[in-house]
């Protein structure tokens, strides 16, 4: 009666060793058996691996969720990292921009303080009209944009265009509901321009392409990249120091500019009358006279 629980423990210990030993070998048989399957019916095995890809889906995307989480996490740390780095950055610019106000203000007390003392005449302030560019009839031959806005409005021939970026061009022909710009690209344009930090007098010609060049420099002259370009106002077509662009390079070529304004990016566009006479500019923009009120009685052409 003793020796009945030992035996039995030895038959079922024989039993397992056996299991074990044809476990692999029944494994292999299972897989080389699916291979020789698989190749036979290739549409059972498809449809096969199908269901069992779907059984085991939700297992899948139980599993994955906490990876998804914790990924989520790690990237919510790295969020408000970045977010205390550019927070710190915008300290520092608010810091520099405080300090440039009070340079920028103290420098108007001083400038109205000198114009006082020179009794200085101040020319007259511009007004605008704000309008839509609507076409660009730009080509080989040609740099120039339509707008929704004419003389109905003011508009006239002469009278400068700009935008946030800087000089976009002058009104060329005007119509009752529209106006053409000359761009500074244009093979007809000439800009009298000051250059660089010692402001060299120079002229800015177009030539029908994104990189207008610079002409008639006085001799002995240095021109770098980098410097940037400004009207000079000689002339009495456009007002002094309106940005227009920044040397690109410099060489046998000529001096080439590139312009702030991006033309294939105009959506709207600012046409100024400051009362300047260089180009015989007709009624000032919102009435028949000369331009009185300043800029925020401008108008919007939708």
């Amino acid at each position: 009666m003793r020796e009945h629980p030992r035996s039995a423990q030895r038959v079922a210990t024989q039993i397992k060793g056996l299991a074990q030993r044809f476990a692999y070998l029944g494994l292999v048989g299972a897989a080389f058996s699916l291979m020789l399957l698989g190749k036979a019916d290739v549409v059972m095995m498809e449809r096969l691996r199908a269901h069992v890809t779907d059984a085991v889906a939700p297992i899948l995307d139980a599993l994955s969720r906490p990876v998804a989480t914790a990924s989520e996490m790690v990237d919510q740390v790295r969020e408000l990292a970045r977010l205390r780095v550019e927070n710190s950055r915008l300290r520092e610019d608010k810091a520099r921009l405080l300090q440039w106000q009070a340079v920028a203000r103290r420098l108007e007390t001083e400038n109205k303080a000198l114009q006082s003392l020179l009794n200085f005449v101040p020319g007259p302030k511009a007004s605008f009209v704000t309008a839509r560019v609507i076409a660009d009839s730009g080509g080989v031959f040609a740099n120039s944009l339509v707008v929704n806005a004419g003389s109905r409005v003011g508009i006239a021939k002469g009278q400068t265009v700009i935008t946030g970026d800087g000089l976009v061009g002058r009104i060329a022909g005007v119509g009752v509901r529209s106006a053409r710009i000359l761009l500074t690209s244009d093979l007809n344009s000439r800009i009298p321009v000051l250059v660089g930090p010692t402001r060299i007098r120079a002229i800015l010609a177009g030539d029908n392409s994104n990189r207008p060049h610079l002409i008639h420099l006085p001799a002995g002259v240095s021109v770098s990249p980098g410097d940037r370009v400004v009207t000079s106002g000689h002339g009495g077509a456009f007002p002094p120091d309106l940005p227009i662009g920044a040397v690109t390079s410099v060489g046998d070529g000529g001096i080439e500019i590139r312009p702030f304004v991006k033309r294939h990016r105009l959506e709207y566009v600012r046409v100024i009358d400051f009362g300047l006479a260089g180009l015989g500019p007709g009624p000032a923009i919102g009435g028949g006279g000369p331009a009185t009120h300043g800029p925020e009685n401008g108008k919007t052409v939708p």
